[in-house]
């Protein structure tokens, strides 16, 4: 089974998704499943993982109905404030969902230190009495927290998104690659080839320039912890659908992509 371990739903509302400002006009309308199916068809692709993008539990109830309603969304990483006293009651309802399977928080907008919050690391203990994922969405300069918290918890699954989310058109920064370097050797933090397109200098790319990080990162991951993701429609700013999947599926070696385009996602989100 083939999966795309990271995309997006919404139906566009200028006020709730205000961070897709008028210079991203592409994405400023619905993206619905009808709109992916094909996509992901095209592409050989057996089903995805919708994540959250708006930080609300609202937000959480409409994925896991489009769940519910689309088999071939294989399952659901969504928010829940993590912060809250009756965070383990919330965890304890979403787990009745069987596609329910781990959370996200945007912390990539939290400022230097959120990680080490008391409540935030509260919150993440939580996750592994009801078997749930943790999506660690961040910036370079978070890195070196985001190593903390994963040794806070080794029994915790968590998943790096973006490859934490470097400047490509920069090319490789030492400081990234060693801290990525050192948070790949923790065993139960796997990584997601995703979001690179739109790390680049207005949106202008070739495959080359990402070949440095796949690089690193499979070296340092191995290729059983990474998984591929589209990030599919942000994606759509700086690359089709079609070349998003051929930047990972010509980088790797068939018998690769069997791990990296399928086996490791369906294992990490118990899909």
């Amino acid at each position: 089974m083939y999966i795309d371990s990271h995309q997006h739903f919404w139906n566009y509302d200028p006020k709730r998704d205000a961070w897709i400002t008028d210079q991203m006009s592409a994405i400023q309308r619905d993206f619905t499943p009808k709109d992916l199916e094909v996509l992901l068809k095209q592409c050989n692709l057996d089903g995805c993982v919708a994540v959250q993008s708006d930080q609300s539990e609202d937000e959480t109830h409409f994925l896991l109905s489009l769940a519910d309603q689309y088999d071939f969304i294989k399952g659901v990483v969504g928010w829940v404030d993590l912060l809250k006293e009756n965070l383990e009651e919330r965890l304890s309802y979403f787990s009745t969902f069987d596609k329910f399977k781990g959370i996200r928080h945007i912390v990539q907008d939290e400022p230097l230190g959120f990680m080490g919050n008391q409540g935030f690391e509260n919150g993440i203990g939580c996750l592994g009495a009801f078997n749930m994922t943790y999506d660690i969405l961040i910036k370079p300069p978070q890195l070196a927290e985001a190593i903390r918290l994963v040794d806070k918890f080794p029994k915790q699954k968590f998943v790096l998104d973006h490859i934490a989310k470097p400047r490509i058109s920069k090319g490789l920064d030492y400081k990234w690659a060693s801290e990525i370097k050192e948070l790949a050797n923790r065993e139960n933090l796997y990584c997601k080839v995703s979001g690179m397109v739109t790390e680049t200098d207005n949106f202008k790319w070739t495959s080359d320039d990402f070949t440095v990080f796949l690089e690193l990162v499979t070296e340092a991951f191995g290729t059983d912890r990474i998984m591929f993701g589209s990030d599919w429609p942000v994606c759509l700013l700086a690359a089709s659908y079609q070349q998003v999947h051929s930047i990972i599926s010509d980088f790797y070696s068939p018998l690769d992509l069997d791990k990296v385009m399928g086996e490791n996602a369906v294992r990490f989100y118990n899909l």
